[in-house]
């Protein structure tokens, strides 16, 4: 399978917690205004490890314009016209980590605790073993309990957690937590049965 057949899924709608569905599509170029405000609505606090400034406009809109989802595939989660979740898988297509893919989530406040991180992720796991990657890894700031549960759920392990490694937008530092999973190719699991 690659990215593209993985891509001919979508949209497709997930019932979540709480009788909430949402609609489940990779980000388009035209939708810079709503990815926007998605960031917007982010807590000020969790603003701080993320790597970029999200909470600028340019910054959305440049991301939108130079979308190249075999490079970095943001997967979002719509309820109505508002997006409720992304997760992001993030690609090196060449070099020595090329057979490792990168996983980021984010939830909008008003749609937590009902399994939309878990639910992108998973979906985003999927798609990852559809571009043949090997491995995925997350990071995290150590006091992002909640996320570091979510992954665990979902079969990633900690491998590394280097104390007061990294710094937030306001030089404060913290722990440093770099997960992993191990993938089974399509390909692996049909000739393990």
């Amino acid at each position: 399978m690659s990215l593209e057949s993985a891509l001919d899924e979508y949209p497709k709608t997930l019932p979540l917690r709480g009788g909430l569905q949402v609609a489940v599509r990779p980000l388009a170029a035209d939708e810079h205004a709503a990815f926007h405000q998605f960031f917007c609505a982010l807590p000020a606090p969790e603003l701080l490890y993320i790597k970029h400034r999200v909470t600028e406009p340019e910054v959305v809109r440049a991301w939108c314009a130079g979308l190249d989802l075999g490079r970095n595939l943001p997967l979002l989660a719509w309820n109505g016209d508002t997006i409720v979740g992304v997760c992001t898988l993030h690609q090196n297509l060449g070099g020595w980590k090329r057979h490792i893919g990168r996983v980021s989530v984010h939830v909008h406040p008003k749609f937590r605790g009902r399994g939309v991180a878990q639910a992108l992720v998973a979906e985003t796991i999927e798609i990852a073993r559809a571009c043949s990657l090997e491995k995925l890894e997350a990071e995290f700031i150590g006091t992002q309990e909640g996320a570091l549960k979510v992954f665990s759920l979902l079969g990633f392990g900690e491998l590394t957690r280097l104390s007061s490694y990294v710094k937030d937008m306001q030089a404060i530092t913290h722990d440093y937590v770099l997960m992993g999973l191990d993938l089974v190719t399509d390909e692996e699991f049909a000739s393990a049965g």
